[in-house]
């Protein structure tokens, strides 16, 4: 075989590798966009680095389908709605107070549902795989809430945070549909 033959074969090849790589980058990044959302832009800006973000975001798919996150029942659903209610009303006199009980509350049903809940990074982090549009929700009403604990926020700035904790609570609660599609 001539040795230039040999070279655009080994050209082509090299070529044909090259191409296939950045095909399935590609489509890498777009289905973790898909799938992520907005967490997508987050990751990457934390990480300061598209490769290592996607890395963190399918170990944390990885470790959330490794866990047995199970909808709530529709008994249980109702108690923790009037539970919400309860820490709403409670806004009015005790805004403080009812930023403490909404997040209690909301580890709770993660708890409930089958996320692990001992480190707050990493219950944001379980949650942005399952919901990913309301994950900086519940960031944001957490910063809020510890400004509130050092006396730095104002009544409108926890309101807010109610609000955003909110969300959170009504998607933790209506994710019947979603449970049953990740388990098949």
């Amino acid at each position: 075989m001539d040795v230039r033959v040999v070279a655009v074969v080994v050209a082509l090849v090299i070529i044909v590798a090259v191409a296939g790589f950045l095909w399935m980058r590609r489509r890498r990044t777009e289905r973790l966009r898909r799938e992520f959302g907005p967490e997508y832009g987050e990751a990457v800006s934390h990480a300061k680095s598209r490769g290592r973000a996607e890395s963190e975001l399918e170990r944390r798919r990885e470790r959330v389908e490794k866990l047995h996150i199970v909808p709530l029942e529709p008994a249980e659903a109702d108690r923790l709605s009037a539970r919400w209610t309860l820490v709403q009303s409670h806004f009015v006199e005790e805004p403080d107070q009812s930023m403490k009980e909404a997040d209690e509350l909301i580890r709770e049903v993660m708890q409930l549902r089958g996320y692990p809940v001992a480190d707050f990074e990493q219950r944001a982090a379980d949650l942005s795989v399952d919901h990913p549009t309301v994950v900086s929700r519940y960031r944001t009403a957490r910063e809020i809430t510890q400004r509130g604990e050092r006396g730095e926020a104002t009544t409108e700035d926890l309101r807010n945070a109610l609000l955003n904790y909110r969300e959170l609570f009504n998607d933790l609660l209506e994710t019947r549909t979603k449970a049953r599609k990740r388990a098949s």
